[in-house]
């Protein structure tokens, strides 16, 4: 279905994307932070499911229609911006508590897996990259368009996911070596929380992409 030439253009390209920090990473590396390497793990994995419902979306062109409406990316920015702020003020509120208590909302890595999901599926940013990204990569002369769309995405999302699962044991590595330092645990949820709560404001002041 794909030229060779073309998807090793396309898995280098994705791969660059994913090494390259941004929103996800430095959310995946401060749930490990305050949470520990499950956590991450499990918030890693539920961002990248999250990025797989953008995938669905946009090849059924919902995304599409999220995008050319304004009133529609601004209502799903700001529920996004509203739960990062609130996984981040939950964070901050946590930060004297032990460690494997210290997760958000809740312990288990199942809610780390399912805020994840929200954090991604709630993020009109993402839609947006996949819609300028890998249309980018498909030629309609090899068959099914939304098929090729569906398939360079779950490609991507899992290079995005195996770099932020990565980044979650980086993170809860270091998280165990300060873990006997409880001032220090504390300033790094207090950051960790601080991060989350930045990256919602961001998500909040994002600008619709412009047409065409």
């Amino acid at each position: 279905m794909f030229d060779p030439l073309a998807f090793t253009l396309f898995v280098a390209a994705a791969l660059a994307i994913a090494l390259t920090p941004g929103p996800g990473i430095l959310y995946v590396a401060a749930r490990s932070l305050a949470g520990g390497r499950a956590d991450g793990i499990a918030s890693s994995v539920g961002t990248g499911i999250g990025g797989l419902v953008h995938i669905v979306a946009g090849a059924c062109g919902v995304s599409a229609i999220l995008l050319a409406s304004a009133e529609v990316f601004t209502l799903f920015k700001l529920l996004g911006a509203a739960y990062l702020v609130f996984l981040g003020v939950q964070t901050i509120r946590s930060a004297g508590q032990p460690l494997a208590m210290a997760a958000p909302t809740g312990t288990s890595a199942g809610g780390a897996f399912r805020q994840g999901i929200l954090v991604e599926a709630l993020n009109p940013k993402t839609a947006a990259f996949f819609l300028a990204f890998l249309p980018q990569f498909v030629d309609p002369a090899r068959g099914e368009v939304a098929l090729q769309f569906v398939l360079l995405g779950v490609v991507s999302v899992v290079l995005n996911t195996a770099v932020d699962i990565v980044v979650a044991f980086g993170a809860a590595a270091i998280a165990r070596q300060i873990a006997g330092r409880p001032a220090i645990v504390r300033r790094l949820r207090y950051g960790s929380g601080a991060t989350m709560c930045g990256l919602g404001a961001l998500l909040a002041f994002a600008r619709r992409p412009a047409a065409g």
